[in-house]
């Protein structure tokens, strides 16, 4: 519980740079003015910290909301629940329904007089589960390094997220998306606070890695967006197929009808348990579309729904730059992406990886190998097997319809560098391109 009291290539691709209103000095507890009220956070080798700011309320399954004001101080210096989940690895006392809206800001200056370039991190994993307090994805490093103002953000996720319940009335009109709308939301916060923090609101770049990259694709497709980011970059994150309306609308349904519900009881839904709702949802799922395969639009669970209002259509699709078309991008992954589990056989052989190919490339094996080797001259065994074959096409896809649709610059990365940690036993991981 809070106290409150009365006291680069990424970064030249974000680097932008005057006013800001601080109440602070790095020799006492910083506190800055926000539009719901005064908070104070920490200071730390030259970097000003403020965790858990609330920027959102919302009932279930409604749009988010302003948040309630407050009066005095409140102490930002930790950082807030995290949305409900459905994995184990968040116990149930750091997870809150109403109290996950928080943002997070790490800053390097609140009265310098700058205006720095401000980034929003989305988290990853997929659209049901991940945080922004991830300690790979704390703001500080890169607040330093690259003199930007570094927010971060938590946001309602799975089956609270993206539950389209619009068929049983115009009030959940906007519920299949309301985990997006509260990205929304925080940008909407940053723009009206982030000078406060030595930010600036004509400078937002949007980042996300893994399922954080598909929010950022996704963002890219909401008019309600519009004009709240200037740049965006994806990383390994492009492996997105939103729902259309029809599906998400029965898929919506069928979560009733496994709770023993009807639309006019939509109502009770308020008052289930959280774990029910979840139960009654992957039931619906399987039910309607059998087990999640990589690329399908269920392989994570509940997503986004192209509802024709909230998000207009599929990101990247056909006219997907009416939307942003002015948006530079930057979008790339990595060379191993999701299999790094061959990278624990270091004995693996070149003979016992061509027995494995053979079984998925047959005669065209050594052809596969020959490519291969022209491609990564220094691979091993182990590249063979795992070399991403999801992500990296998604990438190529993607940029080449951007390009297509968009005259805004667009710039292609692929890491293939192999972290040495471990003895270099993980290849170039997913997750390696995080900033």
């Amino acid at each position: 519980m809070r106290r409150f009291t009365n006291i680069i290539l990424l970064i030249t691709f974000l680097f932008g740079y005057t006013s800001c209103n601080p109440n602070s000095t790095k020799n006492q507890e910083p506190v800055v003015r926000t539009t719901s009220g005064d908070i104070s956070g920490s200071y730390n080798d030259s970097v000003f910290a403020f965790k858990g700011i609330p920027y959102a309320k919302a009932e279930r399954f409604m749009p988010p909301q302003d948040p309630d004001a407050w009066e005095g101080v409140l102490e930002c210096n930790d950082f807030g629940p995290v949305a409900r989940q459905v994995v184990p690895w968040y116990p149930d006392s750091v997870q809150n329904e109403k109290e996950l809206f928080s943002v997070n800001v790490w800053t390097q200056g609140i009265s310098d007089g700058k205006k720095r370039p401000v980034m929003l991190w989305l988290h990853g994993g997929g659209f049901h589960v991940g945080a922004s307090n991830d300690p790979m994805t704390y703001g500080e490093a890169l607040a330093k390094k690259g003199d930007v103002v570094f927010v971060s953000v938590n946001h309602r996720l799975n089956i609270l997220g993206f539950m389209d319940l619009s068929a049983c009335g115009e009030k959940y009109a906007q519920s299949a998306n309301v985990g997006m709308l509260d990205i929304v939301k925080s940008l909407e916060w940053i723009q009206k606070n982030i000078e406060n923090f030595g930010g600036n609101p004509s400078d937002v770049t949007i980042v996300g890695e893994s399922g954080g990259g598909g929010k950022v694709g996704t963002l890219m497709c909401m008019p309600i967006a519009k004009g709240l980011f200037h740049k965006a970059i994806i990383q390994s994150g492009t492996l997105i197929n939103t729902m259309n309306k029809e599906k998400s609308q029965l898929l919506g349904l069928a979560v009733l009808e496994n709770l023993g519900l009807t639309p006019n009881d939509v109502e009770k839904l308020d008052t289930i348990a959280y774990l029910d709702l979840v139960k009654a949802g992957n039931d619906a799922i399987t039910k309607m579309s059998g087990p999640r395969e990589p690329g399908s639009q269920t392989m994570f669970g509940f997503v986004p729904s192209a509802d024709g209002d909230v998000l207009l259509q599929q990101p990247f699709s056909p006219g997907f730059a009416d939307i942003s078309d002015e948006i530079p991008l930057m979008i790339g992954s990595t060379l191993n992406e999701m299999m790094p589990t061959f990278y624990g056989e270091k004995d693996l052989t070149l003979d016992q990886a061509k027995e494995r190919l053979a079984k998925e490339y047959g005669k065209n094996t050594d052809k596969y190998i020959e490519l291969f080797a022209k491609a990564y001259p220094d691979y091993t065994p182990q590249d063979l097997l795992s070399v991403d074959k999801v992500f990296r096409p998604y990438t190529i896809r993607t940029a080449n319809a951007r390009a297509l649709e968009s005259s805004a610059p667009l710039y292609a990365y692929f890491l293939a560098w192999k972290s040495g940690v471990d003895d270099a036993s993980k290849g170039s991981f997913h997750g390696l391109d995080i900033p």
